[in-house]
């Protein structure tokens, strides 16, 4: 059976929180039942968009992440809820019942993404439903959010789980914290711009104080020996990406033809710009 199914491209998105809002106008104030009561006004946020900053200026970048439930396929929250409250349907995805779950808080920590909304008035936990009742309707063929997503961030569509397989590995997709061990439904496109970071920098060639256009840098990890290989781009800039944070001490090489090779340290905490490489002329 094909089941639902989210890519989120984390390189497409521009933080314009059209999915943000497109959600707030469909659940605010509107009773879906019986897949939701109504969102309170302020408050949650059924899908909401993080954001980081790697690196340091001038070589640095932002990323973000939209972000909503997982709609997963082993669901803690359904394990927390009592009295069958929430339940899965057979296209994937996870509803909490707006009648059976009054009172319920203890479903708002048992997630661990923390995508679960209290709302104090109706006393009721809720989240995202993946706009159930549009996608019901007929006429609608996917959720407000990647409706409303002018990047193309947000992906809707049903597959199987054989066909997922193929495009997970084709694609490079990955789970949001695969270490819940929850099974999203709902898989990440170039992640790494938001779990990994880089090492920056640039490359002057300084008795012509010219940029060093297609220098070679040599990134090694000290401990495993690893090491990776790029060449500067004509603006002499530098970036070696998808690096695991707190992963210890480096060292830097720059080769350029004709100069003295140059080296610095580096412990990887976090993304860095480690400035500027200013070779000099062999003798």
């Amino acid at each position: 059976m094909k089941k639902v199914n989210m890519i989120v491209d984390v390189a497409r998105c521009h933080d314009c929180n059209n999915c943000f809002l497109s959600c707030k106008d469909e659940h605010w104030d509107n009773n879906h039942l019986p897949f939701a009561e109504a969102q309170p006004r302020l408050g949650q946020k059924w899908r909401d968009v993080l954001y980081v900053e790697r690196g340091q200026y001038p070589l640095q970048d932002v990323c973000s992440l939209s972000y909503a439930c997982m709609h997963c396929d082993e669901p803690t929250c359904m394990k927390a809820a009592q009295d069958g409250a929430i339940y899965k349907r057979e296209d994937g995805i996870v509803i909490i019942d707006p009648i059976k779950a009054k009172g319920q808080k203890q479903i708002v920590d048992a997630c661990p993404y923390k995508v679960i909304y209290w709302n104090e008035e109706s006393q009721l936990p809720q989240k995202c439903t993946m706009c159930a009742h549009l996608l019901d309707s007929g006429e609608w063929k996917e959720p407000r959010c990647s409706f409303a997503c002018p990047t193309g961030s947000l992906s809707f569509f049903y597959a199987t789980d054989k066909e997922m397989v193929e495009k997970v590995d084709a694609e490079g997709l990955e789970y949001l914290h695969p270490e819940f061990g929850t099974k999203p439904r709902v898989w990440y496109k170039n992640l790494f711009r938001f779990t990994k970071c880089h090492v920056a920098g640039s490359v002057e060639l300084h008795d012509k104080k010219e940029c060093a256009d297609n220098a070679r840098v040599i990134l090694t990890n000290v401990a495993s020996q690893q090491t990776w290989i790029v060449t500067t781009n004509n603006y002499s800039d530098f970036k070696i990406d998808k690096l695991e944070p707190n992963s210890g001490d480096y060292t830097v090489t720059v080769e350029y033809p004709g100069y003295v090779s140059q080296t610095k340290a580096v412990r990887l905490q976090d993304s860095i710009n480690i400035g500027v490489f200013y070779l000099n002329p062999c003798s």
